[in-house]
């Protein structure tokens, strides 16, 4: 019986890992599992010159189509999302989202609806439909999940007196050492508590603030822009907020008015191009209606193609007026920030906040300045 430690060694390694079996031939499933391997990863240049993986020299009879079967049947869910990542990501397969008898049989991910939102120009009428339907799934998942932070962020906040719901999360440190010193016992270095203090949760009395989101849509802010659509779905309609979205490269596009419907609002989004953040940030400060009560939020990885000058000033006259500007370098599940850091600290420098949040963080953030 072959070793299945080593016979994933074959499979990671390829045709020139066929020592690791010994010179043994691989059973008749692994066999497939190697073809459906080669056929993704022997295209790579790269692992081909490191002698790592070489695909066979004469041209696969195994379609797209065939492949993505291979795999479903072949590896686990979260191997065949991986593989199917790299297809599109990676490879640049397009027919993975382009092809309507794949699109037909594929399991939506977040990867495919990036994929999705990159090629959707490619698409004719019956193929961007069923494209339309990765888009309404994986937007339904993140709406689901997203939700549940912001009805958190939103639900009320700590106020400095007891309350009788006593809960871990609402335990007021400060207060409870304070009230319980006299207890503290000097051979143990303890305090001994006697009366826990905890905070009281009240429901925020919100009054009307604008949240004005400007997406960076270039090709490398797709994750941002996904989230960014979503974020604004889910703030949309809360007491006391009022959400506008727009999305900009050389352009500016007001999306406001789909904001409640997400999915409509990727489909019309056009990724790639120049970029002009100052334009979009102009645009942004002419939608401020009271300036102590607006949230500028600049979503942008600052590689500014048009007047950096002029957006520092933009940003500097935004917070002068009292207006809040955030500038997040992603806006993502990973938080995982690329930017032009010097353009980012001049920024910060005219009073921006600066950095990467995930959604939740975001809607925290918009939460607190809210509330407050």
């Amino acid at each position: 019986m072959t070793d299945p430690t080593l016979e994933r060694w074959r499979l990671l390694l390829g045709e020139p890992g066929g020592a690791c079996l010994g010179g043994a031939p691989l059973g008749a499933r692994a066999a497939a599992r190697d073809a459906a391997v080669d056929w993704l990863y022997g295209r790579d240049e790269d692992l081909r010159r490191r002698g790592v993986r070489q695909a066979g020299s004469g041209p696969s009879t195994l379609t797209t189509f065939d492949w993505l079967d291979d795999i479903a049947e072949l590896f686990p869910k979260a191997t065949v999302e991986r593989l199917q990542r790299d297809a599109v990501e990676r490879y640049e397969i397009h027919d993975v989202v382009t092809d309507a008898a794949v699109l037909a049989r594929i399991e939506p991910n977040a990867a495919l609806l990036k994929a999705v939102l990159r090629t959707k120009h490619l698409m004719n009428p019956q193929v961007l439909r069923l494209a339309r339907r990765i888009v309404e799934q994986v937007v339904r998942e993140l709406m689901d999940k997203l939700a549940t932070d912001v009805r958190t962020a939103f639900t009320g906040t700590k106020v400095r007196r007891s309350g009788r719901l006593r809960l871990a999360r609402n335990f007021d440190v400060v207060r409870t050492l304070r009230a319980n010193l006299g207890r503290y016992q000097p051979d143990t270095g303890k305090v001994v508590i006697e009366t826990p203090y905890f905070f009281s949760r009240t429901r925020r009395h919100l009054e009307q603030w604008q949240v004005i989101l400007l997406v960076d849509q270039s090709g490398s802010m797709v994750e941002s822009v996904i989230h960014s659509a979503v974020t604004a779905a889910c703030l949309w309609g809360l007491p006391g907020v009022r959400t506008h979205l727009v999305a900009f490269d050389t352009e500016v596009v007001d999306l406001t008015a789909d904001v409640d419907d997400p999915v409509e609002l990727l489909m019309k989004v056009q990724l790639g191009g120049g970029t002009d953040i100052a334009r979009a940030a102009a645009y942004g400060a002419g939608l401020v209606d009271q300036p102590r009560r607006a949230i500028v939020v600049l979503i942008s990885d600052f590689y500014e193609g048009g007047d950096a000058g002029r957006l520092v000033r933009i940003v500097r006259e935004l917070v002068g007026q009292g207006s809040k500007v955030l500038g997040l370098a992603a806006l993502d599940e990973q938080a995982n920030p690329a930017f032009d850091r010097e353009l980012g600290q001049r920024l910060a420098d005219a009073g921006a906040y600066v950095g990467a949040m995930t959604p939740g963080e975001l809607a925290s953030f918009v939460a607190e300045h809210v509330g407050r």
